[in-house]
């Protein structure tokens, strides 16, 4: 089946969001669209669609027009099994003491390892990124100085790798929340393949806004691997969410992007514990001062 992608960027935030719902009412209609703030700085946002049926040019150039949006790029993606080329290019990474792979790889898990089962075909968020993997390496080097996360989250979890590695190496369950219910589904399949059902708790929420959130405050290690925009709107909640002395593990940051999400955290009580850049992605170690 051919697929067909319809991009385009833009510089608001509402204005992405509304392009992107009216997206949903072409005909054809697309099997998808997403709409994300570019990772470059630049502060724009694409929105985009995934057909299987070409899009119509005009549709979209009256789109384009009417939200003030760049003109949209459309491409005809080659036939590819994606699962099988995943499982082909997606090696297994090693973090510290944490071990992710796919089951195609089961063989190489080394016998002294922590290891965290991540389909091919549920590639987001498997280590393999530089945000991913830094926010394991902080894991593992806040472990091995002792520390027990003895009530944990992991914000936008994603593949819930982060979560499900807080509760293969801690005794106190985990919770895993993230914006996208698609997102919590394949959070909780991931639990389920790991065995780690009743260890964590998946749910949706955004931010902090879930009532079990909030029974569940304060944590003592949060992990929020997003982008610097809603990291930085959550640095206030953070802090209301997370006790004295207590960690907050943050990614989804550019480099140059770090010392600005530093700088609003310092000013929200937080102190920079550790910094590591891994190409052009950094993950912060940081410490509730106050």
């Amino acid at each position: 089946m051919p697929t067909f992608t319809a991009l385009t960027t833009l510089s608001e935030k509402q204005s992405a969001q509304a392009l992107g719902a009216a997206m949903e009412r072409l005909e054809p209609e697309p099997m998808g669209v997403g709409v994300f703030e570019l990772e470059d700085g630049s502060g724009l946002w694409e929105v985009g669609g995934y057909f299987t049926q070409a899009p119509d040019d005009t549709a979209l150039a009256i789109l384009a027009a009417a939200f003030d949006a760049a003109p949209f790029a459309v491409s005809k993606l080659p036939e590819t099994d994606w699962v099988a080329k995943v499982k082909r290019e997606l090696k297994p990474v090693q973090a510290g003491r944490f071990f992710v792979y796919g089951s195609h790889d089961a063989d190489q898990v080394p016998p002294d390892s922590v290891a965290l089962l991540i389909e091919a075909a549920m590639a987001f968020g498997t280590g393999h990124h530089g945000t991913t993997l830094g926010c394991l390496r902080a894991l593992d080097r806040l472990a091995a100085t002792g520390f027990e996360g003895r009530n944990v989250i992991d914000v936008g979890c994603g593949t819930a790798v982060l979560a499900m590695a807080a509760a293969s190496i801690w005794s106190s369950p985990v919770l895993a929340s993230d914006i996208d219910q698609v997102a919590v589904d394949v959070a909780h399949a991931n639990v389920v393949s790991n065995q780690l059902e009743g260890r964590v708790t998946c749910l949706e929420a955004a931010g902090f806004d879930h009532p079990d959130l909030s029974v569940s405050a304060p944590f003592d290690l949060v992990f929020a691997n997003i982008l610097k925009g809603p990291l930085i709107d959550l640095a206030s909640a953070m802090a209301d969410h997370i006790k004295d002395q207590g960690y907050a593990i943050l990614s989804g940051i550019l480099t140059e992007q770090a010392d600005q999400v530093t700088s609003c955290y310092a000013e929200a009580g937080f102190e920079l514990v550790q910094r590591e850049d891994i190409g052009e992605w950094s993950t912060l170690t940081l410490r509730k001062s106050q």
